[in-house]
């Protein structure tokens, strides 16, 4: 699959991959692909973030996929659900760290020694299979950094909440690279 990538997108998944090792995560997932598409200055993705005012609020979504990541990867929208049956996530995450310290769910293995390749999560895959689908349905020949940001907007899970949250929805993208291009975050 990935020999019909696009040069851009090829370095936004090797940017993941560098971004999973820098955190010591033990395989990619789809906030590596998000974390990785925010660091990229070309390609049409960063267009998009930048024309949705993203770029200057970059350090806002690293910051919501850190605390998603102390929350053991789950979205508000789980942590929601979960206090609908009386569990309070914060006070087990609270919990958890005081025992074991900072950032004892995120899964990172800073200190584990991690060493080799890094797989591809679940996340990672559904977002770069998305990616595909997207881009076959647009009749594009090749999958562009555009494609990853579009799939990622439509899978649930954190990626896609932090984007919403933000304003970066499938159709707010969608109008900036194929439409008039007038599109505001909210």
């Amino acid at each position: 699959m990935f020999e019909r990538f696009t040069k851009d997108a090829r370095a936004v998944v090797q940017g993941a991959v560098e971004h999973a090792e820098r955190a010591g995560a033990g395989s990619v997932d789809a906030e590596h692909l998000l974390l990785a598409l925010l660091d990229r200055e070309a390609g049409r993705a960063s267009f998009a973030l930048a024309a949705l005012g993203l770029a200057e609020r970059g350090d806002a979504v690293r910051e919501a996929l850190g605390e998603a990541r102390r929350r053991a990867g789950l979205s508000q929208a789980d942590a929601e659900a979960l206090a609908g049956l009386g569990i309070d996530v914060s006070e087990i995450v609270a919990r958890v760290e005081e025992a074991h310290g900072i950032g004892a769910m995120s899964g990172d293995r800073k200190d584990k020694g991690w060493s080799g390749r890094r797989s591809f999560g679940r996340g990672a895959k559904e977002t770069l299979e998305k990616a595909l689908r997207i881009a076959v349905a647009r009749r594009d020949r090749h999958i562009g950094d555009e494609h990853i940001l579009l799939a990622l907007t439509v899978r649930p899970g954190v990626s896609g909440e932090v984007l919403a949250d933000h304003g970066v929805t499938y159709e707010s993208v969608v109008r900036v690279l194929y439409g008039g291009g007038e599109a505001k975050a909210g």
